[in-house]
């Protein structure tokens, strides 16, 4: 086969399309009740802090700390909490997996097109989905996607069910007794991770689609503070004084937690990086392209040690370099399951 270039029209679209997840507050023995859970509202309130930043060596000066501390910094924030008669979160989204991983959903370069699919064959014949899937289902077991909400908990129970037309298949968890540093399953919940892995496996190989829907019901106290996503504001023209420091995000006053935050957490299944089982190591990071972790300000997948994404696939597919490591391989094919523009540019 002559030569193949990167296509430089390359786009995937994403196999895991997760819905915002919803809040509602009850009690934890209303967890299997018929009981409607109401809706989570978000309230404003305003807050009188002190001065806690770090100052700048010209404002130490203990007069000027005691001028500056005369004025009291004051803010407005959106604020979520559980009623003071409820004791237990409940978080509702639904994820779609969808088939055709690996396949590109724009490609201009029919030659890179068709190595790709052979690639993306092989490794299904030899590999297959099924450690990503376990990764997935292990992410939706441990309430990984509840983030902060988890911290803390007495007790946490997802329920993940599988809608095919009038069957429901359920599988419940406890997601207390995963850790969220690996991927071991308890011994108690092997069968259960077994079937939902084998579900979502069945949706990225097949031409169709599953429908999961998912609800975790979390027990952290009668009155307690819950964590919705928080608005990223990018127009700061009207900012000022009187304006809000914080606003979290909700559909129709409902409470509620973006999409692509819970996408990040279903992802959250790379431990193939380089040095990841160093003792000091993050533990299993988002999948990207370069490993980025903005919580630490560092990308831990380098193009220079060519552990990145765009280093593994080229090789791949434009020097028929298979990755040695069978973890290389899972990352490249859980990029593209992840989705996004991956075309090389014809600029010089």
């Amino acid at each position: 086969m002559a030569d193949i270039k990167t296509a430089s029209v390359l786009a995937f679209e994403r196999k895991l399309d997760p819905s915002d997840a919803l809040f509602f507050a009850g009690k934890w023995e209303q967890r299997d009740d018929s009981y409607k859970w109401p809706p989570i509202t978000i309230r404003e309130k305003a807050v009188r802090g002190t001065i806690s930043n770090r100052l700048k060596g010209k404002d130490s000066d203990p007069a000027k700390l005691d001028a500056a501390i005369e004025n009291p910094n004051l803010q407005r924030v959106d604020v979520a909490t559980l009623p003071n008669d409820c004791d237990t979160l409940k978080v509702r989204f639904t994820l779609r997996v969808l088939g055709g991983a690996g396949s590109p959903s724009a490609c201009n370069n029919s030659a890179y097109r068709e190595k790709l699919n052979q690639i993306v064959q092989g490794y299904v014949n030899e590999t297959g989905f099924g450690e990503l899937s376990k990764r997935y289902a292990c992410n939706l077991a441990n309430g990984r996607f509840l983030w902060r909400n988890r911290l803390g908990a007495e007790s946490i129970e997802v329920r993940v069910s599988n809608r095919d037309g009038d069957k429901i298949q359920p599988w419940t968890f406890n997601a207390l007794e995963f850790k969220l540093s690996n991927f071991d399953v308890p011994a108690g919940s092997s069968e259960a991770i077994k079937g939902l892995s084998n579900v979502i496996e069945k949706g990225l190989k097949n031409d169709g689609y599953v429908l999961l829907d998912v609800v975790a019901f979390v027990r952290i106290g009668e009155g307690q503070e819950v964590y919705p996503s928080q608005e990223l504001i990018l127009d700061k023209s009207s900012s000022g004084k009187g304006q809000k420091s914080k606003t979290l995000y909700a559909i129709d006053d409902n409470a509620a937690m973006h999409s692509q935050k819970i996408g990040n957490a279903l992802r959250t299944i790379d431990t193939w990086y380089p040095n990841a089982n160093d003792p000091d190591s993050v533990g299993p990071i988002a999948v990207e392209p370069y490993g980025s972790v903005t919580t630490v300000g560092r990308a831990y997948r380098q193009p220079k040690e060519k552990a990145d994404f765009y280093s593994l696939l080229d090789a791949w597919t434009t020097r028929d370099k298979v990755p040695a490591e069978a973890g290389s391989q899972h990352f490249v094919m859980a990029t593209l399951i992840r989705g996004g523009v991956f075309g090389e540019s014809e600029k010089e």
